[in-house]
């Protein structure tokens, strides 16, 4: 059985962690299938969401410590970093930042280490009373890998909380990350499947044109000054106006019923 799994339906994509023996620990070989599903995801133009999981009571407990300690420092430094998309300047971005479809994080369990950062990349996390989140790379001598940890972490739960979390490399729990709005609901490890689908498909109804694009700015706008960030708001304003899903949108909402978007 493999353990990186790919499924769609109804428009989601759904990129399950399975190796529930390891609490998901990811060896380098399942790190090139995670980041190959989840490109597979982002260039599926029937594909409006990706949600990335685990099976039940486990999520990903960062890498493999027995598939790296085989490994050359060079080699070392590749798995947070690799598989992503690069920017203009050839910088690589993390790879869930990048995809460029929304990204919902379901866990229940342990997200630890690089599963932290997996997390910390999703667009929303949604999670069981039983997740645990814990960036400990402070405790192997580290940094946290991929940059989400020190990049996104104080823009979602705020400078002091993440500086916390990063140093001492303790757990944040469902409640207290609910607390701090990094995630977006808790319920219970039963309840967690079927919220996280409902949760997808809602993201999923709406118009994949103006959600890839209001992705975009949002990540974008972390690092632009106001009016940068308002210029190329008018940019995508005008690829808006121009699209198919726009003008379905409107006749939608004049004839009083669901709008049937296409993505273009």
């Amino acid at each position: 059985m493999r353990e990186i799994r790919y499924d769609r339906a109804d428009g989601v994509a759904t990129v399950t962690i399975d190796r529930p023996e390891k609490r998901g620990a990811m060896t380098y070989a399942m790190l090139g299938e995670f980041g190959e599903a989840v490109a597979r995801a982002g260039a599926d133009p029937d594909v409006r969401v990706l949600l990335v999981t685990g099976v039940p009571g486990s999520f990903c407990s960062g890498i493999d410590l027995a598939d790296l300690a085989g490994r050359s420092p060079d080699e070392r430094g590749r798995p947070g970093g690799d598989g992503g998309p690069t920017d203009e300047r050839g910088g690589r971005i993390p790879l869930l930042v990048g995809c460029p479809k929304p990204v919902v994080a379901a866990v229940d369990g342990m997200a630890v280490g690089m599963g932290a950062e997996f997390a910390t990349q999703a667009d929303l996390r949604i999670v069981s009373d039983r997740a645990r989140f814990r960036w400990n790379f402070v405790h192997r001598g580290l940094v946290s890998d991929t940059g989400a940890g020190t990049w996104l972490l104080p823009r979602q739960i705020g400078l002091g909380p993440a500086l916390r979390l990063l140093y001492t490399g303790e757990d944040l729990g469902a409640r207290e990350a609910l607390a701090l709005g990094f995630a977006t609901a808790v319920v219970t490890p039963e309840e967690l499947p079927a919220a996280a689908a409902e949760l997808a498909a809602r993201i999923a109804a709406s118009s994949p044109f103006a959600v890839a694009r209001t992705k975009q700015l949002a990540l974008d706008g972390l690092a632009r000054d106001l009016p940068e960030h308002v210029r190329a708001t008018g940019a995508a304003l005008a690829e808006c106006f121009a699209s198919a899903d726009h003008a379905e949108g409107v006749a939608a909402f004049l004839e009083r019923r669901p709008a049937q978007f296409t993505g273009r």
